[in-house]
């Protein structure tokens, strides 16, 4: 009798077990179905969704940012799918992140990884100044004008070695489209665009040349180049242009650049848009009219030909040159040539 009750308790005991794993079974595939279903069901965000994810977030504040955000609707589903997925080259990376199309927790997961951050375009012309660059900058969210100035005018030690006197980065931050990310600093964007002017200026045999030869070389010929680059925009007139400029400096005779003196009032926070008789006299070290020889710094960012002029100037006797009103100038060897230049040029605005 006893024998019969154990084998009926052991068959009992053996449903309950029976019945429990298949209960377990069950949660555990249930489990995995919902966890496939989150992992793998793409999660529409809001228009343009951008999450900005800082060096040293953990997983889950990664996992809390992305589910604020409205990027994924599990932070347990993102946290199993990394643990699960994480290895040697699996870690998250920081940087900015935008997210415009649907996306699984599995496909969020994967650019994380990949660290495919989001990149703002800011594009310099030639000839734009530290302040045009800071405006760029702001334009394209990466930070204020005024900071990114601030950085050009505090990192002159990036170009210690080619320009020792350089009073900041103007002149060496090389026009050119640049991709940044906000995870970037002020100094980061600069040290690229300095980076930039020197893979340049060695291509055009700027650096190596002046620097064996004249420490200062390389300084006074960029200054040369920025004044070329704000005089003309016609590559085929840059080299004139550049001769016009080392005739009057083998002369002791002013240069007279306009734009030396928009640099001047820039620099002090006056320039209002427009050059008025007055401004020749504005006492800056940057007036070419009032300061013979170079001024002590380049006064915008030239590019790659207007340093290949002030490389290379044509071989001219000219000392003058004026606008055309075509778009072109007309160069002068004497004041009565130039005189007569200046009164056509007028006389053509005049009749426009």
């Amino acid at each position: 009798m006893r024998a019969g009750l154990n084998l009926l308790h052991f068959f009992y005991t053996s449903l309950i077990v029976k019945k429990a794993l298949w209960i377990v079974a069950l949660a555990l595939l249930a489990a995995a179905a919902w966890a496939t279903w989150v992992v793998l069901t793409p999660i529409q965000p809001a228009p343009k969704t951008v999450v900005l994810l800082h060096p040293g977030y953990s997983s889950r504040r990664i996992a809390r940012e992305l589910k604020n955000a409205g990027v994924i609707d599990s932070e347990p589903a993102f946290l199993l799918w990394h643990f699960v997925h994480r290895g040697r080259d699996r870690s998250l990376k920081a940087g900015e992140y935008l997210f415009e199309k649907p996306a699984s927790i599995a496909e969020v997961h994967s650019r994380l990884v990949r660290g495919d951050v989001f990149f703002h375009t800011v594009v310099i012309p030639e000839g734009y100044t530290m302040f045009d660059i800071g405006r760029a900058i702001e334009e394209a969210g990466l930070g204020r004008a005024e900071d990114f100035v601030k950085t050009a005018q505090s990192e002159a030690k990036l170009i210690a070695d080619i320009a020792p006197h350089a009073p900041s980065l103007e002149g060496y931050l090389f026009p050119e489209t640049y991709e940044f990310t906000r995870m970037q600093s002020m100094e980061d964007m600069a040290g690229a665009m300095v980076k930039q002017f020197r893979q340049v200026a060695r291509q055009v045999g700027l650096i190596p040349e002046a620097v064996d030869a004249q420490p200062d070389a390389v300084a006074r010929t960029v200054i040369m180049a920025s004044i070329v680059e704000k005089e003309t925009a016609l590559p085929e007139e840059r080299p004139m242009v550049a001769s016009v400029y080392y005739n009057r400096l083998a002369k002791k005779v002013a240069l007279d650049a306009d734009p030396s003196i928009i640099y001047a009032e820039l620099l002090a926070g006056t320039y209002q848009g427009a050059l008025h008789h007055a401004d020749m006299s504005f006492p800056s070290p940057y007036n070419t009219y009032r300061n013979p020889g170079l001024p002590p710094g380049p006064i915008g960012n030239p590019g790659r030909g207007a340093l290949e002029a002030a490389l290379h100037p044509a071989k001219s006797d000219y000392f003058y040159f004026v606008a055309d009103a075509q778009g072109h100038h007309r160069f002068a060897q004497t004041l009565e040539e130039h005189d007569r230049n200046v009164a056509a040029y007028r006389r053509a605005m005049r009749g426009r």
